[in-house]
């Protein structure tokens, strides 16, 4: 059973232009999180809070991942490519050797809520083609267990001995990404491969996870030991809400500026050039 080695308690933060959200974990020792870089969680009624977006930008070196709960976003790209993500809608984009891209809400009111997971990619595939797929909420496997509603966006795991296939699942890293809602009183239990890196962030309620009386609550991040099952249980009275997120390390030098994340200082400078003389994303 993996226990508790870390809590992060998510921060105030913005982004994009002016676009107020909460950074769960990024930026200084990324390591520790290996290959997951950051996530954020973004969400409110007011649109004074989002509507600014995050206007034309450039990424290379890692993938990034855009869960939306409530809400509709935009995505437009330096090759042309346009997608609209809704309620529930997910889109996996690698920037891998370049894209310059905004993500802009198509909404002038209501709730705009969700999540933007960035996942590392290893050595070999940073300077490959970019690619992204949308994916419509319909088509992102869910189940239904005892107590436990999972959508499934990427991996492949059991829960409570309940095979669970997300809708990704070829992947350098391996990642499972889950998001789960627990009843009251419910246990969930799945088995992670030793040495992967296990997270659970609660976004609505409280959850125990492990031995002992280790309590995450809501807007609270879990970084657990790695090796063993991860068991998570909802002591509480009302259902609990959480992200579960598994990957394989990468186990290699974690070199980031801003939008740029690479395995050496040289590499950054290149991709600061390339951006500079705008053959960031260039087919060669």
């Amino acid at each position: 059973m993996r226990n508790i080695v870390e809590v992060i308690q998510a921060r105030q933060a913005s982004d994009g232009d002016g676009v107020k959200l909460l950074r769960v974990f990024g930026g200084r020792g990324p390591e520790r999180f290996d290959p997951f870089l950051m996530l954020d969680e973004f969400g409110s009624q007011e649109a004074s809070d989002y509507i600014g977006g995050f206007p034309s930008h450039p990424h290379r070196g890692f993938e990034t991942v855009t869960y939306m709960l409530e809400g509709k976003m935009e995505h437009r790209d330096h090759m042309g490519n346009v997608g609209l993500l809704g309620d529930g809608d997910v889109q996996w984009m690698s920037a891998a050797g370049g894209i310059i891209h905004s993500e802009m809400p198509k909404q002038t009111q209501g709730r705009m809520r969700g999540f933007q997971l960035w996942v590392n990619l290893p050595a070999s595939q940073k300077m490959r083609p970019a690619s992204y797929s949308d994916v419509k909420a319909a088509d992102i496997p869910e189940y239904a267990l005892d107590g436990i509603t999972i959508k499934a966006i990427a991996g492949v795991t059991t829960v409570n001995n309940y095979k669970v296939i997300g809708y990704f699942t070829e992947v350098d890293t391996q990642p499972i990404y889950l998001d789960v809602r627990l009843a009251a009183g419910q246990t969930m239990t799945l088995p992670a491969s030793a040495e992967h890196t296990a997270l659970v962030y609660v976004f609505e309620g409280c959850v125990t996870i492990g031995e002992g009386d280790a309590r995450l609550s809501s807007q609270h991040l879990a970084r657990l030991e790695d090796s063993g099952d991860i068991v998570i249980v909802n002591t509480a009275q009302k259902a609990a809400r959480l992200l579960v997120l598994v990957a394989k390390p990468l186990h290699e030098p974690i070199v980031q500026y801003g939008p740029f994340v690479m395995n050496t200082q040289a590499q950054i400078e290149q991709a600061l050039a390339d951006y500079r003389s705008g053959t960031l994303g260039v087919a060669r």
